[in-house]
């Protein structure tokens, strides 16, 4: 049964199952982890009061992962966090995290867009054209100042041509 707001109701019961509303099964904390990652909303309440222990599972989720070896949180940040516990900031310390983690995942996601392949070969592509337009000035070039001269300048127009050439090879390696 999923709420009104588009959340899915996870009911906890004693026996420490969690049960899905939306899929009428059982799932475990991996299933939430996830449901967290999939972007999916949901509510954890314990199945005899009604009461939401949301914050008291995902933060179950986190002590589960921690304990795997996938660890995330310095022990310094930890030992921080639990110094706020009780002290006159704790009220601020929740907002402030959130605004952290926003903008972490804004930065993230715009670092990811701005490394992505398709830019990398973009930029690749449009330094080719510029290198095959100077490659072209070079080699249409009809006149030369001194004919001694014109040899060195073939040889130079050669290891360009090579080097463009080398350029392409990388560029499509890149693009695939």
């Amino acid at each position: 049964m999923a709420n009104s707001s588009g959340k899915v109701t996870i009911k906890k019961y004693a026996n420490r199952r969690l049960y899905d509303t939306e899929s009428s099964t059982y799932i475990t904390l991996d299933r939430l982890a996830e449901m967290i990652r999939e972007g999916r909303e949901f509510q954890v309440v314990d199945a005899k009061t009604g009461e939401d222990i949301t914050r008291h599972i995902l933060t179950q989720i986190i002590v589960e992962e921690e304990a795997r070896g996938a660890t995330m949180l310095p022990v310094n940040f930890l030992k921080q966090l639990i110094g706020l516990y009780g002290n006159s900031v704790q009220g601020m310390v929740p907002q402030y995290l959130d605004a952290a983690m926003d903008a972490f995942q804004r930065n993230q996601s715009a670092m990811r867009d701005a490394m992505s392949p398709n830019v990398l070969a973009d930029l690749a592509k449009r330094n080719m054209q510029l290198f095959e337009g100077a490659s072209r000035a070079f080699g249409s070039a009809s006149t030369s100042p001194k004919k001694a001269d014109k040899p060195a300048q073939e040889s130079e127009i050669d290891q360009l041509r090579a080097e463009l050439a080398a350029l392409r090879d990388k560029v499509d390696r890149l693009s695939k």
